[in-house]
């Protein structure tokens, strides 16, 4: 209870009143926000695999932090309070006071948050993020183009992946795991940026990408703008909607060479930041005129788009 009202004490430093019995929110916002709370957390450490976040995600994130802080992974995380705003929010309270303060609102208090380790998306936040529900599907109905059976390469996301040496990073830790100082490098945390263009069904295909962590929105990466991101698989796609049958003998050789040269080019940016990279294509027919010129490529042909 004393943790409780501390935590109340943060709190109304930000907002108008605490409420420690606060309902779910209903109505048209309510699943919007819980995505977004979802998402936020997704970059955080999780004790529990992120069943609390899950459990309280429908509620404010003042509330999911307060309600969910105790299953934190405490060894991968560190608080700093570098303008003291937390200190006299929490007079009296112990570190729960700052850490909530940091988390609550870490676009004031820039540098607060510190993640001292990879962080792995919480298995059960990764699987309510790729749940029909949170994408906007209803019970009973099927999501349009994914009910083929799940990409093989997404079984890996069922991997642990080893702690690397701290990241140095600050909120959001997004950095993707990796030995190398680039892998560490601000440009290589992914950032959801808008679409490039307005090609309506190359957008529809990158953003049904099986789990991909920014539906609606570019990743940039490295200074490129690559279509999808499978984030715990560590894969960025470029997708490919090309009506490719329907080119000309000359006209396919001049975008394949084209191509080619630049999914390469690609696939060296996303490899420069730990990533993979996978291409996605409409038909057979383009899958196998760009493998039968870069036969190192990854290649899916899209059943979904």
């Amino acid at each position: 209870m004393k943790l409780r009202v501390h935590a109340c004490l943060v709190l109304l430093f930000f907002l108008p009143a605490c409420a420690t019995t606060a309902p779910a929110p209903r109505g048209a916002g309510a699943r919007t926000q819980r995505i977004a709370n979802l998402q936020r957390a997704a970059a955080l450490p999780w004790k529990d695999e992120g069943r609390c976040i899950v459990r309280e995600a429908s509620h404010a994130w003042p509330v999911v932090v307060e309600r969910c802080f105790h299953a934190l992974d405490h060894e991968k995380i560190r608080f700093r309070d570098p303008t003291g705003k937390c200190a006299i929010a929490s007079a009296g309270a112990a570190a729960m006071g700052i850490g909530v303060c940091a988390l609550v609102a870490p676009e004031i208090i820039v540098g607060a948050v510190i993640i001292t380790g990879v962080v792995v998306v919480a298995a059960a936040i990764q699987d309510e993020l790729d749940s029909p529900t949170s994408k906007g599907v209803h019970p009973g109905e099927t999501e349009p183009g994914l009910q083929a059976k799940p990409a093989p390469h997404a079984l890996l996301a069922n991997k642990r992946r080893p702690q690397s040496e701290p990241s140095g990073q600050g909120w959001p830790p997004l950095t993707p795991p990796g030995p190398t100082e680039r892998a560490r490098a601000p440009d290589c945390i992914p950032r959801p940026v808008p679409h490039l263009g307005g090609d309506a069904l190359h957008n529809t295909c990158a953003d049904r990408v099986p789990q991909n962590a920014f539906p609606g929105s570019d990743v940039l990466v490295n200074g490129k703008n690559f279509d999808a991101l499978q984030l715990r698989a560590r894969v960025l796609w470029e997708v490919k909607t090309d009506n490719f049958a329907t080119y000309t003998a000359d006209l396919q050789d001049i975008v394949i060479d084209k191509q080619a040269v630049e999914l390469k080019r690609e696939r060296e940016l996303a490899r420069a930041c730990g990533f993979d990279f996978r291409v996605g294509v409409r038909s057979p027919l383009h899958q196998s005129a760009l493998l039968e010129v870069e036969p190192d490529l990854d290649i899916t042909v899209m059943d979904w788009c």
